[in-house]
């Protein structure tokens, strides 16, 4: 097992190197300078003479294999330098919408799975029963309702119902509160985008645990377990959950990473100026430096919950052994 973790470790490395030189490449095939949007931004002549003395400090106007070297050294000492576009240390533009975008990660995530793991099973248990037909039918509405537009339905729910109850219409804070300072005002702002989008994941998941859990229950362990007399709710909470936890967990793994980047249309809805919005801005302004942090962030997201992932193999099912 400890062999295993090492050369798994080792190997995002090589994983790591190989999605930041496709990531610099592919930057510099993208047209437009970012040194052209600021100097032209009210729309007046700019001088040539000026968009290359901006080039020239910004460092565009260096050999690629410099400045591809000044991105391998940032990304191994965590100095991924400034913002072509605000000035501003990248790191210090990340750290402001990262714990954002980790807590309405983090509780979508949690809300995801406390939809998709019980109505799953109810679903397997229950096959081809109205109760069946219900969960299949709300994960078939999950899966064809954007997240998006669901929070827009929750907000103009929260207006109609909070103005008919209590005579005042409410809709959750605009401003981000630190859920250390104000944990009440922090939840009561990023439970809604939490719902939306758990909801929408959910979805997946619980299709995905349903198709997993009939086929554990089909399984001839499962069938000697019955002949021995064993209750029905423990053959299923004891032996099967485990294994069928096994495709789930790939899918709520793939999913939470995901969250960390991904929820650009959600974060608008709900005025969220997480990571998403982030990458839109960058990758809008031309900001190369920026956009390649974000990339390289959620790609190391990425490898590091996808081996989280593995290792919980181990834990679920007591067959699959690392050597």
């Amino acid at each position: 097992m400890y062999k295993y973790t090492a050369k798994r470790i080792l190997l995002m490395i090589p994983t790591l190197v190989g999605a930041a030189i496709l990531v610099f490449g592919l930057l510099r095939l993208i047209p437009g300078d970012v040194c052209e949007l600021r100097l032209a931004g009210s729309g007046t002549y700019v001088d040539p003479d000026a968009i290359r003395d901006c080039q020239l400090k910004l460092g565009m106007l260096d050999p690629i294999w410099k400045q591809f070297y000044d991105f391998m050294i940032g990304l191994f000492t965590f100095n991924f330098g400034d913002s072509m576009w605000t000035g501003q240390p990248i790191t210090h533009e990340i750290k402001l919408r990262f714990a954002l975008s980790l807590q309405v990660a983090i509780m979508a995530t949690i809300v995801s799975v406390a939809i998709a793991i019980p109505m799953g099973t109810i679903s397997a248990v229950k096959q081809n029963t109205w109760l069946d037909y219900v969960v299949r039918a709300f994960s078939i509405a999950g899966i064809a309702m954007p997240s998006f537009w669901l929070g827009i339905l929750i907000i103009l729910g929260l207006l109609i119902y909070t103005q008919a109850w209590f005579g005042q219409p409410w809709m959750p804070p605009i401003e981000y509160v630190d859920p250390f300072t104000d944990p009440i005002g922090n939840f009561s702002q990023l439970i809604w985008p939490a719902i939306a989008t758990g909801y929408r994941y959910s979805a997946v998941a619980t299709r995905m645990m349903r198709s997993a859990l009939l086929e554990v229950l089909r399984e001839d362990f499962i069938r000697t377990a019955r002949a021995k007399g064993i209750k029905e709710k423990i053959i299923t909470q004891r032996h099967a959950w485990k294994n069928a936890l096994l495709p789930v967990v790939t899918v709520i793994g793939i999913e939470f990473a995901f969250l960390m980047g991904g929820l650009v249309v959600t974060e608008q809805v709900f005025n969220l100026n997480g990571l998403g919005k982030l990458f839109v801005e960058s990758v809008t302004n031309h900001d190369y430096t920026m956009t390649q942090a974000l990339v390289m962030l959620v790609a190391t997201i990425f490898v590091i919950t996808n081996f989280v992932v593995d290792l919980c193999y181990a834990w679920l099912d007591p067959r699959i052994r690392y050597s």
